[in-house]
């Protein structure tokens, strides 16, 4: 903190501040304590923020009479998978559009992250149709493929801006020391490139973790079904659990936010050295 700046500037920044961390976690706060909460107390009258008396009831619901931990371990799966392979694929991207001599490489980066704004709503009818062909409904693949080509835009762009902020002397030296295209990506530019990786992987990784409309379209077992699609399931025709379904949003919230602490640094690095120059 400077000591020079004005008291109503560090005023302001602190409020500012306080508002958004209030405004951020104030909905995960509120689920928090609802997961400790009594039915009886959920569906009073007068709401309360502090569980008293608090309960485990609901975790034990989740884990015990759902098989949450099912939908935990296939999330798991599928979102590791997906990262795992647009990072290769978006890395590779990335690299080509920055180094190699493609004409109007602006445009087609502009046509790649055009992709990602077409509405899920008008893709899950389509891909349905083509999972079902390939027989790819209910199963891994099926939504893995279906989650890179969502994740592939944005992490291609991502990769793209942090590449081109990197010297172009390096890869001189490089190829002057005898390494190769390919050498150059994964032996120079990529661990170069780790608070970029981190960013887009775990950007990847949370809108994989958290997608709800393919999953539930194109899964409909337990042994394919992920985190969203199970909580969806806890409700019935007559009852809403609201106690297990906060639990649940906090089971499947805390290992996101313990990633982002533990990445912090290097998401920083990432988002803010990021920036397309051209």
């Amino acid at each position: 903190m400077n000591d020079d700046r004005p008291l109503v500037q560090s005023l302001v920044l602190y409020l500012g501040g306080s508002l958004i961390l209030l405004w951020s976690g104030g909905p995960f706060l509120w689920q928090l304590s609802t997961s400790f909460q009594l039915d009886r107390e959920l569906t009073a009258d007068t709401p309360r923020f502090l569980p008293s008396p608090a309960t485990l009831e609901h975790y034990r619901n989740i884990f015990v009479e759902k098989q949450f931990q099912d939908y935990v371990v296939n999330s798991l799966i599928v979102a590791s998978l997906t990262t795992l392979v647009c990072l290769l694929i978006g890395a590779l991207a990335a690299f080509a559009l920055s180094r190699l001599d493609i004409k109007n490489r602006f445009g087609v980066l502009g046509l790649v992250l055009s992709i990602s704004m077409f509405p899920q709503i008008a893709l899950v009818g389509p891909l349905y149709l083509v999972a079902s062909e390939f027989g790819l409904l209910d199963t891994f693949t099926g939504l893995v493929i279906t989650y890179v080509a969502l994740g592939l835009p944005l992490v291609t762009w991502v990769l793209f801006g942090y590449f081109e902020t990197l010297p172009r002397e390096i890869d001189e030296a490089a190829r002057m020391d005898g390494v190769s295209t390919l050498g150059l990506l994964f032996r120079i530019i990529l661990p170069m490139s780790l608070p970029s990786l981190v960013t887009t992987g775990l950007l990847a990784f949370i809108a994989a973790w958290n997608e709800f409309m393919f999953a539930l379209a194109f899964t409909s077992t337990i042994e394919h079904q992920t985190i969203p699609v199970g909580i969806a399931n806890f409700t019935n025709l007559y009852y809403v659990p609201w106690g297990d379904i906060a639990a649940a949003s906090v089971v499947v919230t805390v290992p996101l936010i313990l990633l982002v602490l533990v990445f912090q640094r290097h998401i920083i690095e990432g988002l803010t050295q990021g920036g397309v120059k051209e």
